[in-house]
C-alpha cells in the first residue's frame, strides 16, 4: 500500500500543464489555441468570431514597436491582439 501511494504521488508531481499563456509567446513561435481562461465573455466571443477557435494553429509574426499589440497569422489573414487582453488565451507550442 505504501508503495502505491509513493508511485501515485510521484506521477502527479511529474505531470505538467503543456499549455502556456498567449503573453508568453515570442516572435516566430507557432502555437495552437487550446482554450480560453478567465477572459471576458464578449472578448472570447469576438476572438471566436474572428476564427481564433480551439485547435487553430497560428504564427506570431511580430510585436508592435513598443511590444503591444502582437500580430499573428492564422487561416490566411493577420490579426493583432493586445497582449494583456489575450493573456488568458491558453495555447500549446507547435
Amino acid at each position: 500500500m505504501l508503495l502505491i501511494i509513493l508511485i501515485s504521488s510521484y506521477d502527479s508531481s511529474m505531470s505538467s500543464d503543456p499549455t502556456i499563456s498567449f503573453a508568453d509567446l515570442h516572435r516566430g513561435d507557432r502555437a495552437e489555441v487550446v482554450g480560453f481562461g478567465g477572459m471576458a465573455e464578449h472578448y472570447r466571443n469576438r476572438l471566436l468570431s474572428m476564427g481564433l477557435t480551439p485547435g487553430t494553429a497560428f504564427l506570431v509574426e511580430r510585436p508592435a514597436p513598443l511590444g503591444d499589440p502582437i500580430e499573428i497569422r492564422l487561416r490566411g489573414f493577420r490579426m493583432s491582439l493586445r497582449r494583456d487582453e489575450a493573456s488568458a488565451l491558453r495555447v500549446k507550442l507547435l
